[in-house]
């Protein structure tokens, strides 16, 4: 298949018949003008892009702080699957409470002992099958010292082996550093499909197939708007970088927001990724994705 802007990047071809899974993932949701893109956008791209499984991280949602329940299931109405969420993952208060009744709302697998929720599922996608997603902070550069991710995750993948339980898993790292992120998708090379790194906002240009088939991206970026400051208005950050001074609390930019994410492709039989494409749909920067 011809590629264009967007690099088509191949593991080794499917078998002819081979079913593909085709699954979307979108970072960092932000604020009213990610959610109102989100709901804009992504039911049309479910349906032009024939996405069989959606997975949002939407832990900045809610005033660029956290994610409420209201916003939550606006989200899931939009087209999302499951909704990862993060660092962030419980600044809004009610959703202490609706992590517990909403399986489709994951938090990270190492946050807290004694955090309500689920750091890792399965899922039903369409077909009878099954897709696992987990998500796990990382330690380095963040502003508290979380449980280790790689021994969290490392449980999760040898309960879920792909081709076995599931036929696809996926894997948010959401940490500030990229070298912790780039250990994480190596270290699950071959037993997952996806990793992909949130938590900067900001994009980066390494997507590609790793050796056994795990598709990686150091971070898929934000769902927000760029003409920003990591998807803040820009005056607070600015008068903070040159005065050293805080005058106001930041507040999310809200002009026309870029969806930013990857799509991949998966084998249904082995879970290996054939097809990976960075993901960035309207708004001010470079239009990518898979039918470019």
């Amino acid at each position: 298949m011809p590629c264009g802007v967007a690099a088509c990047l191949p593991f080794p071809a499917p078998a002819p018949n081979t079913a593909l899974m085709r699954i979307l993932f979108l970072g960092d949701v932000m604020g009213r003008a990610g959610r109102t893109a989100i709901a804009e956008q992504l039911p049309r791209l479910r349906s032009e892009w024939r996405l069989d499984f959606v997975v949002v991280n939407g832990e900045n949602a809610t005033s660029g702080a956290g994610l409420s329940a209201a916003h939550a299931k606006g989200i899931l109405e939009a087209g999302a699957d499951v909704i990862t969420l993060g660092d962030h993952a419980f600044d809004q208060k009610d959703m202490l409470q609706f992590v517990e009744t909403e399986p489709r709302v994951i938090r990270p697998l190492n946050y807290s002992k004694a955090a309500p929720g689920k750091g890792a599922r399965v899922f039903d996608a369409p077909g009878g099958r099954k897709v696992l997603v987990a998500q796990v902070l990382g330690q380095v550069f963040m502003k508290r010292a979380f449980d280790d991710p790689f021994s969290a995750m490392d449980a999760v993948l040898r309960a879920h082996p792909l081709g076995g339980m599931v036929n696809a898993s996926l894997v948010d790292m959401h940490c500030e550093a990229t070298s912790e992120k780039m250990a994480m998708g190596h270290f699950c090379k071959g037993r997952a499909s996806v990793v992909v790194g949130t938590h900067t906002h900001v994009p980066t240009g390494d997507a590609m197939i790793l050796p056994g088939g795990t598709a990686y991206l150091s971070d898929a970026g934000m769902c927000g708007d760029y003409h920003s400051v990591i998807g803040m208005d820009p005056a607070e950050p600015m008068r903070r970088f040159i005065t050293g001074m805080p005058k106001e609390r930041f507040t999310p930019a809200n002009g026309e927001a870029t969806l930013s994410g990857l799509y991949v492709e998966t084998d249904d039989r082995t879970g290996q990724a054939s097809r990976v494409v960075p993901v960035r749909e309207g708004g001010h920067l470079a239009p990518s994705g898979p039918h470019l």
